[in-house]
């Protein structure tokens, strides 16, 4: 697959309430994710191809871009997080990194043994590619520390890979921003935060995006998070015109430029995205927005286990149930929505109680003299 920190997917409550266009991409994206792997592996999809093909092979291709949206808006709420108004400030970024870390590990773990598990019940009931061997120590060792895409280890879940490069993207950008405010020496300089993004952006646009060997590091990536991050501070309403303008060039021509260099759709997907958040990104919404809402709430939760539940849904109906495609086809159906369902149950369940412990510790760590801050994406 092509997430979230995913952003990444995750996201706090009250956040959710007042992005609402931020939670109504992700909810789409979050889904157009689900169908993408439910076409692109298990059975289930094969036989059901031929009731509609054209559908089937879009999912399984074009669909993987939708990933871009988690990148960039991963990159519009880390800016959001780290330097509102585009001010690198002083402080500590492995503090960063580890709050980063505690955000999207816990239930990254978690959701890491249940696919686990997952592939284990599956292979009672079929023989697939997509059922990975049981985990070995290290395996389990390396996926716990954000680092099994990196060491080389194959990934117990689709998408499992993208919890690493979300992770990477915002310690690269916490560092970044730290560099830029020990180089100011002291005084606030307004523009050397988004100087040293666009930097980086065209560094990623230009040389590593092109090179897929580089697809387990941030730096391929940082093109799409890097708009988003400007896309957050061009779109402050606070700013004079002139420097909405010059944010909003600082954004769109390297992309442009990379663009007509060598087009790549994720790309153009990824300017379009943080174009829409520039203008629209900070509006707030009311109680209409509800489902996209809930959605765009839960949509880590549902990156995290859709794919052992789309695992063992396929599983079921190859041992189960007959092969014409039109039961094929509702069996892929019934995986979609168990995947909604178990990422509700998941959130309620696991995401919400292991983010309420870290919040609970570094409460207690606040109290003991230890101030930190609590990421809010």
């Amino acid at each position: 697959m092509e997430t979230a920190s995913r952003v990444m997917p995750a996201g706090a409550g009250a956040q959710q309430t007042q992005f609402g266009l931020i939670n109504l991409l992700k909810a789409g994206a979050a889904q157009l994710i689900v169908l993408h792997h439910l076409a692109l592996y298990g059975p289930m999809a094969d036989h059901a191809r031929s009731l509609l093909p054209a559908l089937f092979d879009w999912l399984a291709g074009d669909a993987r871009i939708a990933v871009q949206v988690f990148l960039v808006i991963g990159g519009f709420l880390a800016a959001k997080s780290l330097a509102p108004q585009g001010l690198a400030r002083p402080g500590n970024p492995l503090s960063a990194m580890a709050r980063r870390y505690t955000k999207l590990a816990p239930p990254f773990i978690a959701a890491t043994l249940l696919a686990a598990v997952a592939s284990i019940l599956a292979s009672f009931w079929m023989t697939h590619d997509s059922i990975s061997s049981a985990p070995s120590v290290p395996q389990l060792a390396a996926h716990a520390l954000l680092l099994h895409s990196v060491l080389g280890y194959e990934s117990l879940s689709a998408g499992a890979w993208y919890v690493a490069i979300d992770f990477q993207l915002y310690a690269g950008a916490s560092l970044l921003l730290w560099l830029c405010a020990r180089a100011s020496g002291g005084v606030q300089r307004p523009w050397l935060a988004s100087a040293a993004m666009t930097l980086v952006v065209m560094s990623s646009l230009f040389y590593f995006n092109r090179d897929a060997d580089w697809d387990v590091w941030a730096p391929y990536f940082f093109g799409s998070y890097g708009l988003g991050m400007l896309a957050w501070w061009a779109g402050d309403p606070a700013r004079r015109p002139h420097a909405v303008v010059v944010l909003f060039l600082l954004m769109a021509l390297p992309a442009l430029s990379a663009l007509m260099l060598d087009f790549r759709s994720r790309i153009a997907v990824a300017l379009g995205v943080a174009c829409v958040l520039m203008l629209l990104g900070r509006a707030r919404t009311g109680e209409g927005w509800g489902l996209a809402n809930w959605l765009g709430k839960i949509s880590y939760s549902i990156f995290l286990v859709h794919f052992p539940v789309c695992l063992v849904v396929n599983a079921a109906f190859t041992r189960f149930v007959p092969a014409q495609a039109e039961w094929q086809l509702v069996g892929t159906l019934l995986a979609w929505a168990a995947s909604v369902a178990a990422g509700a149950g998941f959130y309620r369940w696991v995401e919400l109680p292991l983010g309420r412990m870290v919040h609970m510790r570094r409460g207690r760590q606040f109290e003991a003299g230890k101030p930190c801050e609590i990421a809010v994406h």
